[in-house]
């Protein structure tokens, strides 16, 4: 396996020709071996998991792919294949445009999960500005190829509110909330809204990945490809999670988690894909806390906000401890990992950072 982000993470193997994989969210996993030969599509091989009818389909997929660009997007692709199925196909578990998808990361020789030895961290409780930091240090690791891919799974020593990179400081948080309800405020280095946490209702993790993970996926399509396997930890729980655009966790009962993203160009690349997920709420105190909650929440209170957020301690039964444990089970089930820390070096640089940029009133109030 690969430690850091190499290129050619697709290659099959066989000289000149290319191999990407695309699992869909939810659904089954689409395979594609190509050459390309003057710029375009050449002997083009389609499989998978999926379920199609009539026979023939695959056939006619594989026609429609032969001597299209090599650098057509998805959605391009998607409409040749469209346009070359037999009358009254059906494709279960994947579409045309996930066929598409699976091109584009051929072509891009993208690597898959399983490429990879993961490491796997999990240590003890942080302060919200150290848990930044070490987002930020262990993912510019990653970029420049000192650290293999990490799963991170965040513990809190206090409560907090986490603002995105570019909102209003004072438009999302009520301060005087915040004090009264001895609540810390950080701006992560990732978009996104704000998050309300506190320590045993929450569960926070980072994957920090390198760019070749997710080539050939726009921005959009990373965030459900990097959710996919928690869809699947918590559906073995119990829990049937879909990925809603752009950046939730959902269930029948509400919404669970929220994600956001952050592209370091340095080294190769790498993501930091992170996600807060809920497991208790106190819905009162969030309210009294973030402004945006009150103002999305304002004609119903803490009722709505009750709706929109459904805890994972009363949709699994379990206690919290567990679900992390079976999350990171079924995570080491589908693609490895060992037990990992933070090296010394990167812990020393995470609390300078902590210290001098994410504790700082320039940086939190960078957007007043």
């Amino acid at each position: 396996m690969r430690q850091g982000s190499g290129s050619g993470g697709g290659e099959s193997g066989e000289l000149g020709r290319h191999h990407g994989e695309y699992k869909v969210p939810g659904g089954k996993l689409v395979i594609v071996d190509l050459a390309v030969v003057g710029g375009v599509l050449r002997d083009v091989r389609v499989a998978g998991d999926f379920f199609l009818e009539p026979d023939e389909a695959l056939e006619a997929i594989n026609g429609a792919l032969e001597g299209a660009p090599a650098d057509a997007g998805a959605r391009d692709l998607a409409v040749r294949i469209d346009a070359a199925l037999p009358a009254g196909t059906a494709l279960f578990g994947f579409s045309s445009e996930a066929v598409g998808i699976a091109v584009r990361r051929a072509v891009a020789d993208a690597a898959e999960w399983t490429d990879f030895d993961w490491q796997i961290i999990h240590a003890g409780p942080q302060p919200p500005a150290l848990h930044m930091a070490l987002d930020e240090v262990l993912t510019s690791e990653v970029a420049a190829g000192r650290r293999p891919p990490t799963l991170r799974v965040w513990e809190w020593d206090r409560p907090a509110v986490i603002i995105g990179s570019f909102q209003s400081l004072r438009n999302e948080v009520d301060q005087r909330g915040a004090e009264r309800h001895g609540v810390t405020v950080v701006r992560r280095i990732s978009g996104g809204g704000a998050m309300f946490v506190e320590p045993g209702n929450t569960i926070t993790y980072s994957l920090s990945v390198p760019q070749s993970l997710v080539q050939g996926l726009s921005f959009a399509e990373s965030y459900a490809y990097l959710d996919d396997w928690v869809l699947a930890a918590l559906g073995d729980m119990g829990v049937k999670a879909w990925y809603k655009p752009l950046n939730d966790i959902a269930t029948d009962a509400g919404k669970v988690a929220g994600a956001a993203q952050k592209r370091l160009a340095s080294g190769a690349g790498a993501v930091l894909h992170h996600v807060t997920m809920s497991y208790d709420i106190d819905a009162g105190k969030m309210t009294e806390v973030l402004r945006i909650g009150k103002e999305k929440l304002s004609d119903k209170g803490i009722a709505s906000a009750r709706k929109r957020v459904d805890p994972l301690r009363r949709q699994t039964g379990l206690p919290r401890a567990e679900v992390i444990e079976r999350m990171i089970a079924s995570f080491r089930a589908r693609y490895g990992g060992s037990d990992g820390v933070v090296s010394d070096a990167e812990l020393a640089r995470a609390r300078e950072l902590a210290a001098g940029k994410f504790s700082s009133s320039e940086w939190l109030g960078r957007v007043p």
